[in-house]
Protein backbone atom coordinates (compact mmCIF):
# COMPACT_ATOMS: atom_id res chain seq x y z
CA UNK A 1 0.00 0.00 0.00
CA UNK A 2 1.51 3.72 -0.95
CA UNK A 3 1.74 6.48 1.83
CA UNK A 4 -1.29 8.34 1.54
CA UNK A 5 -2.11 11.74 2.02
CA UNK A 6 -4.70 13.01 4.89
CA UNK A 7 -5.32 15.83 7.06
CA UNK A 8 -4.97 15.74 11.04
CA UNK A 9 -7.71 16.67 13.07
CA UNK A 10 -7.80 17.54 17.23
CA UNK A 11 -11.45 17.64 18.89
CA UNK A 12 -11.93 19.05 22.77
CA UNK A 13 -14.65 17.58 24.58
CA UNK A 14 -14.45 20.30 27.24
CA UNK A 15 -15.71 19.75 30.52
CA UNK A 16 -16.88 22.13 33.10
CA UNK A 17 -15.83 20.82 36.59
CA UNK A 18 -18.51 22.72 38.67
CA UNK A 19 -21.13 21.02 37.46
CA UNK A 20 -20.02 18.49 35.48
CA UNK A 21 -21.43 19.45 32.20
CA UNK A 22 -20.22 19.42 28.79
CA UNK A 23 -20.07 22.28 26.15
CA UNK A 24 -22.02 21.39 23.12
CA UNK A 25 -21.60 23.57 19.93
CA UNK A 26 -24.03 23.66 16.84
CA UNK A 27 -22.13 24.13 13.26
CA UNK A 28 -23.22 27.50 11.28
CA UNK A 29 -25.65 26.69 8.79
CA UNK A 30 -22.91 28.32 6.44
CA UNK A 31 -20.13 25.40 6.87
CA UNK A 32 -19.23 22.95 4.45
CA UNK A 33 -19.58 20.12 6.85
CA UNK A 34 -22.28 19.24 8.74
CA UNK A 35 -24.09 22.09 8.89
CA UNK A 36 -26.30 22.53 11.86
CA UNK A 37 -24.93 19.74 13.93
CA UNK A 38 -23.88 19.57 17.29
CA UNK A 39 -20.28 19.08 18.52
CA UNK A 40 -17.48 19.95 20.36
CA UNK A 41 -14.78 22.30 19.36
CA UNK A 42 -13.11 20.95 16.39
CA UNK A 43 -10.32 22.09 13.52
CA UNK A 44 -7.25 20.82 12.03
CA UNK A 45 -4.00 20.76 12.64
CA UNK A 46 -1.89 23.52 10.96
CA UNK A 47 1.27 22.28 8.95
CA UNK A 48 4.06 21.75 11.76
CA UNK A 49 2.02 22.30 14.49
CA UNK A 50 1.56 19.90 17.64
CA UNK A 51 -1.84 18.57 18.30
CA UNK A 52 -1.94 20.18 21.64
CA UNK A 53 -1.35 22.91 20.52
CA UNK A 54 -3.54 23.20 17.49
CA UNK A 55 -6.40 22.28 20.25
CA UNK A 56 -5.43 25.43 22.38
CA UNK A 57 -5.31 27.68 19.28
CA UNK A 58 -8.54 26.37 18.22
CA UNK A 59 -10.35 26.59 21.57
CA UNK A 60 -9.07 30.01 21.24
CA UNK A 61 -10.50 30.82 17.40
CA UNK A 62 -13.96 29.22 18.72
CA UNK A 63 -14.80 30.46 22.31
CA UNK A 64 -12.74 33.54 22.80
CA UNK A 65 -9.13 34.55 23.07
CA UNK A 66 -9.62 34.29 26.90
CA UNK A 67 -10.84 30.85 27.11
CA UNK A 68 -8.27 28.07 28.63
CA UNK A 69 -8.70 24.75 29.56
CA UNK A 70 -6.48 21.98 30.59
CA UNK A 71 -5.89 18.41 28.81
CA UNK A 72 -7.01 15.54 30.84
CA UNK A 73 -6.62 12.58 28.91
CA UNK A 74 -7.21 11.34 25.00
CA UNK A 75 -10.72 9.95 24.36
CA UNK A 76 -9.77 8.42 21.28
CA UNK A 77 -9.39 8.15 17.63
CA UNK A 78 -11.36 8.61 14.54
CA UNK A 79 -10.69 8.06 11.08
CA UNK A 80 -13.31 9.91 8.55
CA UNK A 81 -14.48 11.71 4.69
CA UNK A 82 -15.37 15.11 4.92
CA UNK A 83 -17.45 14.24 2.26
CA UNK A 84 -17.46 12.36 -0.51
CA UNK A 85 -14.19 9.98 0.13
CA UNK A 86 -10.91 11.61 -1.73
CA UNK A 87 -7.85 12.48 -1.36
CA UNK A 88 -8.86 16.20 0.57
CA UNK A 89 -11.36 14.81 2.37
CA UNK A 90 -9.83 12.15 4.22
CA UNK A 91 -9.10 13.38 7.95
CA UNK A 92 -7.57 11.42 11.17
CA UNK A 93 -8.42 12.88 14.22
CA UNK A 94 -7.76 12.85 18.02
CA UNK A 95 -10.46 13.45 20.49
CA UNK A 96 -9.27 14.81 24.41
CA UNK A 97 -11.17 15.50 27.15
CA UNK A 98 -10.35 18.67 28.83
CA UNK A 99 -11.62 20.72 31.68
CA UNK A 100 -12.55 24.56 31.19
CA UNK A 101 -9.85 26.36 33.58
CA UNK A 102 -10.91 30.34 32.45
CA UNK A 103 -14.18 31.69 33.78
CA UNK A 104 -14.33 34.45 31.32
CA UNK A 105 -17.12 34.66 29.03
CA UNK A 106 -17.36 32.19 25.75
CA UNK A 107 -17.59 34.33 22.56
CA UNK A 108 -18.80 31.65 19.62
CA UNK A 109 -17.10 32.51 16.70
CA UNK A 110 -19.00 32.50 13.57
CA UNK A 111 -18.48 28.70 12.92
CA UNK A 112 -21.10 27.85 15.38
CA UNK A 113 -24.56 29.42 15.74
CA UNK A 114 -25.20 28.09 19.25
CA UNK A 115 -24.02 26.80 22.40
CA UNK A 116 -25.66 24.73 25.65
CA UNK A 117 -23.54 23.03 28.74
CA UNK A 118 -25.67 19.62 29.25
CA UNK A 119 -24.90 16.89 31.64
CA UNK A 120 -23.83 13.45 30.89
CA UNK A 121 -27.48 11.75 31.25
CA UNK A 122 -28.55 14.65 29.42
CA UNK A 123 -26.33 14.49 26.71
CA UNK A 124 -26.82 10.75 26.50
CA UNK A 125 -30.52 10.98 26.09
CA UNK A 126 -30.13 13.70 23.34
CA UNK A 127 -27.89 12.13 20.65
CA UNK A 128 -28.51 8.28 19.94
CA UNK A 129 -26.13 5.45 20.78
CA UNK A 130 -24.24 5.74 17.49
CA UNK A 131 -23.65 9.44 17.66
CA UNK A 132 -20.05 10.05 17.65
CA UNK A 133 -20.75 12.46 21.20
CA UNK A 134 -22.66 10.23 22.25
CA UNK A 135 -19.99 7.64 22.37
CA UNK A 136 -17.28 10.27 23.26
CA UNK A 137 -19.32 11.04 26.48
CA UNK A 138 -19.66 7.89 27.52
CA UNK A 139 -16.23 6.97 27.17
CA UNK A 140 -14.99 10.20 28.56
CA UNK A 141 -16.96 9.65 31.81
CA UNK A 142 -15.89 5.41 31.96
CA UNK A 143 -12.48 7.07 32.67
CA UNK A 144 -13.23 9.72 34.62
CA UNK A 145 -14.81 7.00 37.38
CA UNK A 146 -11.62 4.47 36.60
CA UNK A 147 -8.61 6.71 35.67
CA UNK A 148 -6.08 7.27 39.38
CA UNK A 149 -5.57 10.40 40.34
CA UNK A 150 -1.62 9.98 39.81
CA UNK A 151 -2.59 9.63 36.02
CA UNK A 152 -4.08 12.66 35.33
CA UNK A 153 -1.38 14.29 37.21
CA UNK A 154 1.11 12.88 35.12
CA UNK A 155 -1.03 14.14 31.66
CA UNK A 156 -1.36 17.04 33.42
CA UNK A 157 2.15 18.05 34.23
CA UNK A 158 3.70 15.33 31.08
CA UNK A 159 0.88 16.44 28.30
CA UNK A 160 1.03 13.58 25.35
CA UNK A 161 3.96 15.19 23.23
CA UNK A 162 6.36 12.68 23.57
Amino acid sequence: MSVGRFQAGVAALIRRASDGQYLLLKRSEEKDYGPGTWECVTGRVDQGESLSAALHREVAEELGDETRVQVDWIIGTTHFYRGEPSLDAELLGVLFACTLTSTAPLRLSREHSASRWLSAEEALQEFPPGNWLHRAIRRAETLRALAPDALLDCFHQQGFEI
